[in-house]
């Protein structure tokens, strides 16, 4: 059964892959490779200095600024910058896009959760039914559809979904069976309780806050809670893995662990908690991101 004695927290670390990598950071700011292009975006946690000469930071593509005080800003980026490409992400073929926040379609700390859900997949006998909330732009359903599973997706986004559905295609996994769906993530969860459906795999990263198709208001720290103890009622009798990530929120990683035991505690299985790291590669430095807490069966 999932336990509550505090263990210490994992660093799930990436230092990037073959079409991406964090070239340098310090100044609050990262400077990213996606592909051939270079961009330089905001990156709190790195109050260090730059280890680059500052010639190699001029040489960007494009530069995210953030306006003074706010969480929002603009991109400025060379003339001839595409406002859409695409990159290789372990054998899948993703669209990154440049629109109003830093935000671009990807988050490459994720990559540690991706392959591990990945593995949970294709150790199961059979297809598993796998529950993607929050989906964003599709980068983990595909992992799992991939892997073998059936997998639905959910995002309150119709523009989200329409670019994960975009990226199914770059990917050519037209054929794999993903549902996508435009809904707030906690109603959809409520009526599948009522529909009677089961889900053998749950991965969910819901944001800070924001706001459903109907303008629902989601706020992490008032609803999370009550949406991991709906979420066990739609898992399957033995499950398979339970998948929570979240990123710049009050909480301590330890807290969402508990949270996720408490949820689980009728499944017998293993739970481990920690930190998304990315790590740089001017000098090595790493740079803590999202929390995650992962749960699988024994």
């Amino acid at each position: 059964m999932a336990h509550n004695n505090k263990q210490e927290p994992l660093h799930a670390t990436t230092a990037g892959w073959k079409d991406y990598e964090i070239l340098d950071s310090g100044n609050a700011q990262k400077l990213e490779r996606f592909g051939a292009l270079k961009l330089t975006r905001f990156e709190p946690q790195a109050i260090w200095k730059p280890a680059l000469p500052l010639s190699e930071w001029q040489n960007t593509d494009a530069v995210f600024r953030l306006e003074k005080g706010k969480q929002s800003g603009e991109w400025q980026f060379k003339q001839d910058f595409p406002k859409e490409w695409t990159i290789d992400l372990s054998g899948l073929i993703v669209e990154l896009r440049i629109h109003n926040s830093r935000h671009i379609g990807i988050f490459p700390e994720q990559l540690p959760g991706w392959l591990w859900i990945e593995e949970q997949i294709r150790s199961a006998q059979s297809s598993p039914k796998v529950l993607n909330l929050f989906g964003y732009t599709g980068v983990a359903s595909l992992f799992a559809a991939r892997a073998g599973a059936e997998v639905t997706h959910v995002d309150a986004s119709r523009a989200s979904v329409k670019w994960a559905q975009q990226n199914q295609q770059l990917s050519g996994l037209a054929e794999k069976p993903i549902r996508w769906i435009v809904d707030d993530a906690f109603k959809f969860v409520e009526r599948e309780v009522r529909r009677g459906n089961r889900y053998d795999g749950i991965l969910l990263d819901p944001p800070r806050f924001g706001r459903g198709p109907k303008g629902e208001v989601w706020k992490f720290e008032k609803t999370v809670q009550e949406l991991l103890q709906a979420c066990r009622n739609i898992l399957s009798p033995q499950p398979l893995f339970f998948y929570l990530t979240a990123y710049d929120v009050q909480n301590e990683p330890f807290e969402l662990y508990r949270w996720v035991n408490d949820a689980l505690r009728a499944f017998k299985g293993q739970t481990e908690y920690g930190w998304m790291v990315q790590q740089e590669k001017s000098a090595g430095r790493k740079i803590n991101q999202s929390m995650f807490v992962r749960w699988r069966r024994n």
